[in-house]
């Protein structure tokens, strides 16, 4: 996509995996960069899951087609449920990408290898704990990657306080 003065849009990358949160990044991002400003967006848009490899060494062999055949199919669902997001808002011209590997460094290369602007990612909403264990995709790329990352946080639902019997 060349802009009026024929120079290349800028590029977004947003990260998908299997949670509401990074849906709601998604839609967060097409609400506010895409929407207002169709059909001429801004940005060019790249949708990318990374696909987490099978643990080879750790499987019986007969086991590992199995386990990729689900590891592919989970990444052609979550695209999917992307594309259908992004076509529910008349977003068009996106480009899905699913990659194999560990996601904060399929995201920072993917900012490298499209020299993207932006990083759009989801926050789980981990403790501290949790965090430490499990690792954070939205730190790690907001400490490593080389352009701009906005973490979209899903708001949380607060519960109506019921009214105290007198």
């Amino acid at each position: 996509m060349a802009t009026a003065a024929g120079e290349e849009k800028p590029v977004m990358i947003v990260g998908m995996d299997t949670s509401d949160h990074s849906t709601y990044a998604l839609e967060w991002t097409l609400d506010h960069f895409f929407v207002p400003y169709a059909p001429n967006p801004p940005f060019r848009l790249f949708v990318f899951y990374a696909k987490h490899s099978s643990p080879y060494r750790y499987m019986e062999p007969f086991a590992l087609p199995i386990v990729d055949s689900h590891l592919k199919q989970v990444a052609a669902g979550v695209m999917e449920r992307a594309e259908q997001i992004c076509l529910s808002k008349s977003v068009t011209g996106a480009r899905f990408k699913v990659v194999d590997g560990d996601p904060r460094l399929v995201l920072c290369d993917a900012v490298d290898k499209h020299a993207a602007s932006v990083l759009v990612v989801g926050n789980h909403g981990y403790g501290a704990i949790k965090r430490a264990i499990l690792g954070s995709v939205s730190d790690y790329c907001a400490h490593h990657a080389h352009c701009t990352v906005m973490i979209a946080k899903k708001p949380k639902i607060k519960k109506a306080k019921s009214a105290s019997p007198v």
